[in-house]
């Protein structure tokens, strides 16, 4: 049997995977569950701890606080600014699980591009030299 990161090479590779059953018969992966195989295995390579839930794609306003990593009222508050995309079919908000994630895909995006933006300014202004207080001596 193949150890962890043999099968973390071999799923980084563009073959087709299946799981075999005890009687031999095989079942092809799916992109996505072969996408949640190579996560799972890189974790583990890594020596995290995996664990797999599934989500409803319908979100209550605090599941999709929790997911994200927020109060609640600062999810309402993003929700009502229009930022995430949500329904009221009765009094209580809910979030699309699809549109929670592009959010969160869309300000990890921001985020780097802005540290990118700053870590270009301050190579321009040569600021980290000048806070270090190196002096060039070649």
């Amino acid at each position: 049997m193949p150890d962890l990161r043999e099968l973390a090479t071999a799923l980084a590779s563009d073959a087709e995977f299946s799981l075999v059953d005890e009687s031999g018969q095989a079942f092809q992966l799916t992109a996505e569950l072969r996408n949640v195989v190579v996560q799972a295995v890189s974790a583990l390579c890594k020596g995290e701890a995996v664990t797999l839930e599934p989500l409803p794609t319908l979100l209550s306003t605090q599941e999709a606080a929790n997911l994200l990593g927020i109060s609640r009222p600062t999810l309402v508050k993003l929700l009502e600014s229009g930022e995430i995309a949500f329904t009221k079919p009765g009094r209580h908000r809910r979030v699309q699980l699809r549109d929670l994630l592009d959010y969160q895909r869309q300000l990890h995006e921001r985020r780097r591009a802005e540290l990118a933006a700053m870590t270009a300014e301050a190579a321009d202004d040569d600021a980290y030299r000048a806070i270090n207080g190196f002096t060039e001596t070649r």
